[in-house]
């Protein structure tokens, strides 16, 4: 990218972690589409985080970037600094009390690693975590949920970075959930969790993931390049059946298309481009609109600068501060 090329590296703060120019961003997305990170940054813990947003320039944006799920790259790709959390946001363990297990774990820890984690140590109550894509920072920012269950339900507490690297720890009531969403600043970047759980036989935990699982597999198109769920489903409705209901069920533009199985998941059929996908969005929500009259909201977060180079940064952050 041009502000690359014109210095952007050399403005930035040493760190002990790893800087990228140009850094490819698709092999990563769920998506396989979207164009490459201006400086890609991966931190190798907290504290290497928090010095690196003390000392960058002010101007210089911040996206994290998480498991890929959830999140469409626009095909001109990320300016600024797109952030990785590594293996050092990935720690999960588990403190007993006497009200039950409260699970610590990273932000960066991928949702379905750690519904297994706490299978293997017999704490119950966070199976549903298998049928959420992603990683707990996203869960966090936009309190996801799947089979009755959403993160309001277990989070007990989670600690933040803000814009100058200062760290925020907030309650459940700081974090303000609300369906699919939380009322935490854009420029918070999740780095942990406390999640409560209970004490379980994991035979018994183990067959509510397998039936989540089984669920999932069955009703969505999970083995081809999505984002997951599209748009959140507004008050008193699903979002798939508006969609369905207005004739959007195998719409095609370009190589994306509405999946046949679940028509709440868009689809790059092959040779999609970040445009193609974002363009048959758009015309799913015009096309809901003029049949039911429901606007419908984006659930995947759409990134970066569009092919022509303008600059379309919306949705906040994947996996904890997508």
């Amino acid at each position: 990218m041009a502000a690359a090329r014109h210095g952007l590296l050399q403005r930035l703060p040493k760190v002990a972690g790893e800087y990228t120019e140009n850094a490819a961003l698709a092999p990563a997305a769920w998506f396989r589409v979207g164009g490459p990170a201006e400086i890609l940054y991966r931190p190798v813990d907290a504290e290497d985080l928090a010095r690196f947003l003390a000392a960058k320039p002010r101007d210089i944006p911040v996206t994290l970037f998480g498991s890929g799920s959830n999140i469409l790259v626009r095909d001109g790709g990320i300016p600024g600094v797109v952030i990785r959390l590594g293996s050092a946001f990935r720690d999960c363990r588990v403190e007993w009390r006497d009200d039950g297990a409260q699970v610590h774990v990273g932000a960066g820890a991928i949702d379905i690693s750690v519904a297994r984690f706490c299978r293997d140590s017999s704490v119950a109550g966070l199976e549903f975590l298998v049928g959420v894509p992603g990683t707990i920072g996203g869960a966090l920012r936009m309190n996801a949920g799947a089979y009755g269950q959403e993160m309001a339900n277990v989070t007990v507490t989670a600690d933040a970075l803000d814009a100058n690297g200062v760290r925020q720890h907030l309650t459940l009531s700081d974090l303000g959930y609300s369906y699919r969403h939380s009322a935490v600043p854009e420029d918070l970047i999740f780095v942990s969790a406390t999640l409560r759980g209970k004490r379980g036989a994991p035979p018994a935990i183990a067959a509510r993931m397998v039936e989540i699982e089984t669920s999932r597999e069955d009703s969505q198109p999970l083995r081809t390049r999505t984002g997951g769920s599209t748009f959140v489903n507004p008050p008193g409705e699903k979002a798939w059946q508006l969609i369905d209901r207005a004739g959007c069920r195998g719409l095609k533009r370009g190589g994306a298309m509405v999946s046949e199985k679940h028509c709440n998941f868009l689809i790059n059929s092959g040779g999609a481009s970040a445009a193609d996908i974002e363009g048959l969005g758009e015309e799913i929500r015009r096309r809901v609109k003029q049949h039911s009259g429901i606007t419908l909201e984006w659930e995947i977060r759409r990134v970066g600068r569009h092919a022509t180079g303008q600059t379309a940064l919306a949705g906040g952050h994947e996996g904890g501060a997508p």
